[in-house]
């Protein structure tokens, strides 16, 4: 993730002219704000906000009233003593851009400037980053020692959004979370500026929002037994309870105990309201025609085959040749029209088993009738229909990216998320349509975290997609995506979007990867403010070490510490760490074989990730003898689809050459596909050699006829490592690369005994 003359002179330059710019936040902690602000200019002293405050709606500003109250909720949490006098207004001011705002904060007056009542709570939202913990603090730890004010550091700062569209997507359907939850989900998007909750309410698993007309829908569809899914949380939760499904979520039903939850319409209605007094705006997804197991298990005759149930490779969709279909689909669409006011509806449409309505033949005499050639024609039809019905409720369909297959109409909005079809979303701002950026790369929460998931959201660039000036104003914003299959717990969820969902709220408000450093700064500032939240993070990686280490006669354990105030922790008899393990003070020596779990401790207790690190004692590994050698590796291509590397072969073989140096084809010949690279790695000295082998999707490492990293499946980006004791000299070497489709990443870098990490290069490799 991440020239030493006159360093320190540089670094006291930049902080320097850093402090006189407009955006001098990025270098003091005291304007620590996520997403950064368009223009800010620091200020000297501070605002004293106490119960002495008062807070002053202007004259003509009575539609901004609903940010109101996010001002007297601060008052109302500190202690009744008398403070200095000072003002807040709120103002109007119609030529501010719609959800910009301005904030002035001198030593005797805070004023608000706004639009919209939006804006009017991405000001207040700006406010109580500068207010720090304390806000919460006082009110859910500190009951008995509330704090008399809050100190807030004078400033000036001109906000408005980079995108109308600043989303998180949350399933709801895989895994059941509460009102309760939601609720506090919907406090932590306002936190961060984020203003459309996407709700993913059913799909195969369960049915979560009531349906009046059609009541079996969440009297039995929102229950489920224990699938797949939920056995793989409960294998673990053995040695991570956050993996844990809650209690609170099962229910005895004719006498066997049943999983799951819906909400009724007024309890959404109570939500919807909710967070529109955070300005947020709830989009329900009701996913058609595909994803409706949770429908067709219990109405069959939905489905072109009377059945429901798996298919080929996703669930029986909905028949779109039948009429009882789209009376049933309009059914359900009026009540959820009626129901959520947003002008948006999400219908999904995405992994639809489109060979389920082959050589049916409703379906055949419906192709013949309306001209339609193929069964993604017959997706079409049913998309295009049902955004015609959306329209009579005064409603905009919104559809993943599969509603371009077979046409679409251009008043339909896509969500982009198939990072294997880098063409969509040009495909679409050329037809006109209206684009939302999510691709999964970037934008799928699910997909684990390591050491770099946070500077990968950060990098995202909504704009990368070949698309001219012209087609950008169609893309309208991004979103972060929470997909629940395995995501049982709220602990587990909040580990999961945290911290890259301040990521996604600077790329989204202001700009991602302009400033990399400064951002993770800031970051570190609001572990303090997520801390008070209770919010369940993930830590800043451990680093140091390698998981997989070698020593000779004696090897050293080095752990580097990302923050100040974690504990780290460490056993070496296969335990988990507790708050009760040793502590790592400094540099362990080891002198034998052995395995260590370690991990990082937040003061209240909460554990960061586990990382094992095995030490192996080895001797030098000799080298072989090249009587030839030539610089580059033999390079081979397989453009098929591999769930492994074991599978790769032979027969796939595309085409071979010689590379220089480790890469994935730059041409794109195949969605999916598969490489080798194979030859000699040249030791320039005798010692230990540590090497980094990050992809996505699967990689293996073989040196010295070793299998040294085994980084295999289909996964997003993940880093592993290992060191491998080598004698000088050439030594086999192997890397077999799996591509599953959108990811792209494939990146080695090494260690020499006497250097640093760095990405290999063709000096390194021979033939």
């Amino acid at each position: 993730m991440k020239k030493m003359i006159n360093r320190s002179l540089k670094i006291t330059l930049v902080l320097f002219f850093c402090a006189l710019s407009t955006f001098g936040q990025q270098a003091k902690p005291t304007y620590a704000i996520i997403p950064r602000p368009v223009k800010l200019i620091p200020a000297s002293g501070t605002f004293q906000w106490s119960n002495s405050t008062k807070i002053i709606l202007a004259e003509n500003a009575q539609r901004l009233a609903p940010a109101l109250n996010e001002l007297r909720a601060i008052s109302a949490n500190l202690k009744k003593e008398k403070g200095p006098v000072n003002v807040v207004t709120l103002n109007l001011d119609a030529s501010i851009e719609n959800e910009g705002y301005t904030l002035s904060v001198d030593r005797n007056a805070i004023v608000i400037n706004a639009a919209s009542v939006q804006g009017a709570f991405w000001a207040v939202a700006t406010l109580k980053q500068m207010m720090g913990a304390k806000i919460f603090q006082a009110k859910q730890v500190m009951r008995k020692t509330l704090f008399s004010s809050i100190v807030i550091p004078c400033v000036k700062i001109e906000d408005a959004p980079r995108f109308a569209w600043r989303g998180i997507h949350l399933d709801v359907s895989r895994h059941f979370f509460d009102l309760r939850y939601l609720r506090r989900m919907i406090d932590r998007m306002a936190y961060y500026k984020f203003n459309k909750f996407h709700l993913h309410l059913t799909d195969d698993q369960g049915w979560r929002i009531e349906i009046k007309k059609y009541p079996e829908l969440t009297e039995k569809g929102a229950w489920r037994n224990m699938n797949d899914q939920d056995a793989e949380c409960i294998a673990r939760s053995k040695t991570n309870p956050d993996y844990a499904i809650p209690e609170k979520h099962f229910k005895v039903i004719d006498g066997k105990r049943m999983y799951g939850g819906f909400y009724t319409q007024d309890e959404m209605r109570g939500l919807i309201a909710y967070a529109y007094s955070k300005g947020i705006e709830i989009i329900p997804e009701i996913d058609m025609p595909g994803h409706m197991m949770a429908a067709t298990n219990l109405m069959p005759w939905l489905t072109s085959h009377g059945k429901g149930g798996q298919a080929k490779d996703f669930s029986e969709p909905l028949c779109p040749c039948k009429e009882t279909t789209f009376e049933f689909a309009e059914n359900v669409f009026t009540e959820i029209a009626a129901l959520f006011p947003s002008k948006y509806i999400h219908l999904g449409a995405d992994e639809v088993e489109k060979s389920s309505w082959k050589n049916v033949p409703e379906c055949e005499a419906l192709m013949r009738k309306e001209g339609l050639k193929s069964v993604d024609e017959l997706q079409s039809y049913f998309v295009r229909r049902m955004e015609k019905f959306f329209n009579t409720k005064g409603k905009k369909l919104i559809g993943w990216d599969e509603i371009l297959d077979g046409g679409v109409s251009s008043t339909a909005t896509m969500m982009y998320w198939r990072t294997w079809v880098p063409s969509a979303p040009k495909h679409a701002a050329e037809k006109g349509n209206d684009v939302i950026m999510t691709p999964g790369e970037f934008c799928y929460f699910d997909a684990q975290q390591d050491g770099g998931s946070l500077k990968k959201v950060y990098s995202f660039d909504p704009y990368q997609f070949n698309l001219t000036e012209k087609e950008k104003k169609f893309i309208i914003g991004i979103q972060g995506n929470i997909w629940t299959e395995y995501i049982p717990s709220e602990r587990r969820l909040e580990y999961m979007v945290f911290p890259r969902m301040l990521a996604m709220a600077e790329v989204a408000w202001y700009k991602g990867g302009e400033d990399w450093t400064g951002f993770e700064q800031r970051v570190h500032k609001h572990f303090p403010l997520l801390d008070a939240m209770g919010v369940n993070y993930r830590l800043p990686d451990l680093d140091g070490f390698i998981t997989q280490s070698v020593f000779v006669d004696k090897g050293i354990l080095h752990i580097n510490k990302p923050l100040a105030g974690l504990t780290i922790r460490y056993t070496t008899d296969g335990t988990l760490p507790t708050m009760q393990s040793k502590i790592f003070t400094e540099d362990l020596t080891v002198t034998r074989p052995v395995e260590f779990k370690v991990a990082a401790f937040r003061s209240n207790g909460n554990r960061g990730d586990v990382y094992t690190i095995n030490y192996e004692q080895q001797n030098y590994l000799k080298p072989v003898e090249l009587f030839t050698a030539q610089k580059g590796l033999n390079f081979s291509y397989y453009p098929k689809f591999y769930k492994t590397v074991n599978a790769i072969q032979e027969t796939d073989l595309a085409k071979q050459n010689i590379s220089a140096v480790i890469e994935i084809p730059v041409e794109k010949t195949a969605d999916s596909f598969a490489t080798r690279h194979k030859g000699y790695f040249y030791a320039a000295e005798t010692g230990i050699y540590s090497f980094a082998l990050r992809s996505d999707d699967g990689s293996v490492l073989k040196l010295g006829n070793r299998l040294l990293i085994d980084n295999d499946g289909l996964h997003p980006a993940v880093e592993k490592t290992a060191q491998i004791a080598l004698e000088k000299g050439y030594h086999p070497f192997e890397l077999l690369f799996i591509e599953g489709g959108g990811g792209y990443t494939l990146n080695l870098q090494y260690k020499a005994p006497s250097g640093q990490l760095k990405d290999v290069d063709s000096t390194l490799f021979f033939h």
